[in-house]
């Protein structure tokens, strides 16, 4: 069903109107599904036309794209897409700053702790001195991340853990907003045996003292690299600075597609947004700079690897760890974050003239407002 933009708006303006829970009939959930592939098939044919931009664009067995230096693609991406997948260790669950493009938006106050000396791996809590324990009894993985929230603010608890991993053989990336970061707790890091740190530079929106602690970690951490949503802001401000930055000698990029859930979607109210595969909730601006980035690296020679982390990257990743799991063909936990279809967030879109379904067909008999009752 090739649903028209026209009927499309008619039938979603409709759907934000029904109260929380209401069930759709069979009917109506065949026009959400058409309307949303209409709106997936539109925006990944923008996206195909800037693809086509890049000159060299490198592929990591046909599960995602980078431009750049081999050796300085993320080492712990590369776990995360071809080895045991994304491990994720938890701990912190504070974080001193708030972006509006949080998972955790709004939300912080409220996000549980791990429990008192305890780290969160696989869903089981640990301690510290049940590590040896579960490298005894289970495979190790290719690599792990720490994700949870903002490991600075007790990052003295970590460095004997990473030390642990580190002896173990085991690659170790961080993630950091980079505003806590300092040359003695860097230098800790480095000396316990941390392969990469990522800097989240969007939280701060480039702000300068963040790249000096950049510079800095570049000296005690062989793979320092960037980690953030692609947002039109991160992408100005990026630019105007980007002497200062590419002088910190970082080594990557991970120019990450916003996805959106019920926390934040609220400061992305009025955007042009689209799903990917059912999945998560873009707004259209974000992989399509993640793009644009990337020919401004090959056009200007850029000394370092930008890396297009998108929607199909994460659903790639899923399937990769399910893989790796043993589990059924065609397994994978990648979903929708929405409880319900946030219908009203889809109107903007639907209703910008300059944004053009690919092929459109009247609906079928049956399908029109007014024929269901």
């Amino acid at each position: 069903m090739k649903i028209s933009k026209k009927d499309a708006l008619n039938w979603f303006r409709f759907f934000a109107q029904l109260p929380p829970g209401e069930d759709l009939l069979v009917k109506q959930q065949e026009i959400v599904y058409a309307t949303l592939a209409q709106i997936e098939r539109a925006e990944e044919k923008r996206q195909e036309e800037l693809f086509k931009k890049l000159k060299a664009p490198k592929n990591l067995m046909g599960r995602t794209w980078y431009v750049g230096s081999d050796e300085r693609f993320p080492k712990g991406c590369r776990s995360c897409l071809t080895g045991t997948g994304l491990s994720a260790v938890r701990k912190t669950h504070t974080c001193n700053i708030q972006c509006r493009f949080c998972y955790y938006y709004g939300e912080i106050d409220n996000t549980p702790p791990i429990g008192e000396g305890m780290w969160e791996i696989g869903g089981t809590k640990f301690y510290e001195k049940d590590i040896d324990l579960l490298f005894s009894i289970q495979k190790k993985p290719t690599g792990i991340s720490y994700v949870y929230l903002e490991p600075f603010m007790e990052i003295e608890e970590y460095y004997s853990f990473i030390r642990k991993f580190a002896d173990a053989g085991i690659y170790q990336h961080m993630y950091t907003n980079g505003t806590l970061a300092n040359e003695e707790n860097l230098k800790a890091l480095g000396e316990a045996g941390l392969n990469e740190l990522r800097f989240n530079l969007g939280a701060t929106n480039c702000a300068d003292y963040v790249i000096e602690n950049m510079k800095t970690a570049k000296k005690y951490i062989p793979m320092v690299g960037i980690e953030t949503p692609m947002t039109p802001e991160f992408f100005e401000t990026f630019m105007k600075k980007k002497e200062k930055i590419i002088d910190t000698g970082f080594d990557f990029i991970n120019c990450a597609e916003l996805h959106l859930n019920p926390n934040n979607i609220d400061n992305y109210m009025g955007e042009n947004i689209y799903v990917t595969r059912h999945g998560y909730v873009s707004p259209i601006w974000s992989r399509e700079l993640t793009l644009k980035f990337m020919k401004e690296v090959e056009d200007q020679n850029m000394p370092f690897t930008a890396h297009d982390c998108s929607n199909m990257t994460k659903f790639t990743r899923d399937l990769n760890l399910r893989s790796q799991e043993d589990s059924w063909f065609g397994a994978s936990t990648y979903s929708s974050e929405f409880p319900e279809m946030p219908y009203e967030a889809f109107l903007p879109i639907l209703e910008d003239e300059s944004f053009q379904f690919l092929e459109e067909e009247p609906l079928p008999k049956g399908y029109n407002v007014g024929e269901l009752y």
